[in-house]
C-alpha cells in the first residue's frame, strides 16, 4: 500500500519514549518506520506525555521484554519448530528518533530535535 501511495501518514503508539525521542513499541514498529521513511510518508508516535522517560537518554537504555521462546515454538501442545532450534521472542523493538516525524501528546506535537523539545 505504501508503494502504491495509498497511505499518506502512519501513527503508532508507544510503551516508552527516551529523552532523545527513541521509542519502544510492539515488535514491528521499527520496520514500519523504515518503510515509511523509504516512501516519504510521515511517521508519528502518539502517546501520553507520561510515556516519555527523561531519565532514559536513548533507546539503548530502554529495557526490552524478552518472552519465553516456547510461546512461539508451540501451537497448542505441538512443537512447530525443529528440535534444537533456539527461538527468540522479544515483545518490543526500539525505533530510532531519526525515523519519527513527531510525537503527539496531550500537550501538543513535539518535533525534532526531540532532545531539545521534550521537557
Amino acid at each position: 500500500l505504501m508503494s502504491q501511495k495509498k497511505i499518506n501518514l502512519v501513527i503508532v503508539g508507544a510503551d516508552r519514549i527516551a529523552a532523545n525521542g527513541d521509542t519502544a513499541n510492539k515488535i514491528g514498529t521499527y520496520s514500519l518506520a523504515i518503510l515509511a521513511k523509504h516512501h516519504n510518508i510521515p511517521f508519528y508516535v502518539a502517546a501520553p506525555f507520561s510515556t516519555i522517560d527523561l531519565k532514559i537518554a536513548n533507546g539503548q537504555q530502554i529495557p526490552i521484554e524478552k518472552r519465553a521462546g516456547k510461546e512461539l515454538a508451540y501451537l497448542g501442545k505441538k512443537c512447530i519448530y525443529p528440535q534444537g532450534v533456539n527461538v527468540l521472542y522479544y515483545a518490543f523493538d526500539v525505533t530510532p528518533a531519526r525515523y519519527i516525524t513527531g510525537i503527539i501528546t496531550e500537550k501538543g506535537v513535539i518535533e525534532p530535535p526531540f532532545v531539545k523539545e521534550i521537557k
